[in-house]
């Protein structure tokens, strides 16, 4: 088994969503699942007037301290209604928007059970993508930095050595991702997990999709059946039938939201569009939002890069991120974007699930996605904890039928963005020869004969220096509507 194809967070899902298949992943639970969120309508809703804080759900002063340094001021939907489960020791189906606070709901039961009872390979976490990870692994550090938690991220891309070496030290909590945990099990001598009290799977739909399908299947096989299991997502499918798979016992389904849905705090918009004008259209709207954060996300690879390259040319400071970069490549273009040092961060779909960027204003689906239900984890970058964002969808005439299932999927019919065309069309001279510069510099770069003097995926991500004098800086008329605007909110 190779560990690089599954651990590719971007590694295509070619399921397709009918509406026929929709219906009965609404109409159909599964069985064996209770439900806790009918029962408890009245009761939240008296609650409602009074702040629940951490203390009231049962969270020890400890942790309590530790989140208040965190500034998480009070608990969320999810984490109100599964801590107090948790803690009761039952397994969870939990299913709530992005951008809801699902890792803390987990990590904080797993650390009271693990300062109760502290041992080594206390707790996994399974998720689907490498950057996933290393944010799940952020939070239980700082929740636990008061009492000496450590973990171990293992994921691929990374030195098996080095891997091997954190997980002989028998950590706390292992975070992971599936193919590479699975090939230490297979071949690191010493580590095994009989001793897990705790199995997490969160982005639960992906894991259990065919993507990781037999690595699951391996992990449940060596794990212990007496454990705790918690399974977390934002769209779960009609897959809960491979929970029993995954011997849940007895679990509670806690469902704070609707089976997809958006948060209210979310503009969303589409443009439709000629598929040829889509990097002038593109171009338009970073001008007209400049001074904001972006995600843009594309369906392949080489998208990202020769629109990163592009956009460079035309002045904008833009970073690309997707599963052919390194892994210490991925992390320095995340890091750089979190730090607000790039503005605009072109991604394929490895950056659409779980991660928590605040600063993100805007997310553009440049590339309309193959599966409608990954529209939900790439606009859930934006607008999380409370604030708010927008969201704006390219859709050509190739993608009608596509994005037609994704308003069925949200339940909505998406305003139209509305754009000047002839102030849009000003900009076509200068979007194409960045254009032609930038297929220049991405032919050179994929030159096997040659030094990658262009690989976007080294340490000159800033455009500098490329192709010599002939980048192309942006120059707008002092009258035009293209000039800066003050942030968007």
């Amino acid at each position: 088994m190779s560990s690089s194809e599954s651990d590719y967070a971007d590694a295509d899902d070619h399921e397709e969503l009918s509406e026929e298949e929709h219906q009965s992943d609404v109409d159909d639970d599964g069985s064996g699942v209770d439900h806790e969120d009918g029962d408890d309508n009245d009761e939240s809703k008296a609650n409602e007037g009074e702040e629940t804080t951490f203390q009231q759900l049962g969270v020890s002063a400890v942790l309590c301290e530790a989140i208040e340094a965190m500034k998480w001021s009070k608990p969320t939907k999810i984490q109100i209604e599964t801590i107090p489960v948790a803690l009761e020791g039952k397994d969870i189906i939990g299913l709530a928007e992005t951008g809801s606070g699902k890792t803390g709901a987990f990590a904080i039961p797993i650390l009271e059970s693990l300062l109760a009872k502290p041992q080594g390979l206390f707790a996994l976490i399974l998720t689907p993508t490498r950057e996933l990870a290393y944010q799940i692994n952020e939070q239980f550090q700082a929740l636990g930095a008061s009492f000496g938690v450590k973990c171990a991220v293992i994921v691929g891309g990374m030195d098996m050595m080095t891997q091997a070496l954190s997980l002989a030290k028998k950590p706390h909590i292992v975070i992971a991702t599936p193919g590479r945990l699975i090939d230490h099990l297979e071949n690191t001598k010493g580590f095994s997990l009989k001793t897990l009290k705790f199995l997490v799977l969160d982005e639960a739909d992906k894991i259990l999709n065919m993507d990781f399908e037999k690595e699951v299947d391996k992990l449940l096989k060596v794990i212990p059946r007496e454990r705790n299991t918690y399974l977390f997502s934002a769209t779960m499918t009609k897959k809960v039938q491979k929970l029993q798979r995954a011997s849940l016992k007895d679990p509670v389904k806690l469902e704070v939201s609707s089976k997809y849905q958006t948060v209210d705090n979310l503009l969303q918009y589409y443009i439709f569009i000629p598929l040829k004008y889509k990097e002038i259209y593109l171009t338009y709207i970073l001008n007209k939002f400049a001074g904001n954060s972006f995600i843009i996300f594309c369906n392949t690879c080489s998208s990202t890069q020769k629109i990163a390259l592009m956009l460079r040319n035309l002045g904008f400071t833009a970073i690309p991120l997707h599963g052919q970069m390194g892994q210490s490549k991925r992390l320095g273009a995340l890091n750089k974007f979190r730090a607000k040092t790039r503005s605009i961060l072109l991604a394929t779909d490895v950056a659409s699930r779980g991660l928590d960027i605040p600063h993100v204003d805007i997310v553009i689906n440049f590339d309309i996605p193959n599966h409608s239900k990954d529209y939900i984890h790439r606009v859930g970058r934006t607008a999380r904890a409370g604030r708010y964002g927008k969201s704006i969808t390219f859709v050509t005439q190739y993608d009608v039928e596509h994005y037609q299932r994704i308003e069925f999927l949200i339940g909505k019919k998406l305003p139209l963005f509305e754009t000047p065309e002839q102030e849009v069309m000003l900009l076509t001279e200068r979007v194409l020869e960045a254009q032609r510069i930038a297929n220049s510099e991405y032919m050179e770069s994929q030159d096997k004969g040659k030094k990658r003097k262009y690989n976007l995926d080294e340490t000159d991500d800033t455009g500098e220096g490329l192709m010599g004098n002939k980048r192309i800086k942006p120059k707008f008329k002092s009258k035009s509507k293209l000039k800066v605007k003050s942030k968007f909110r």
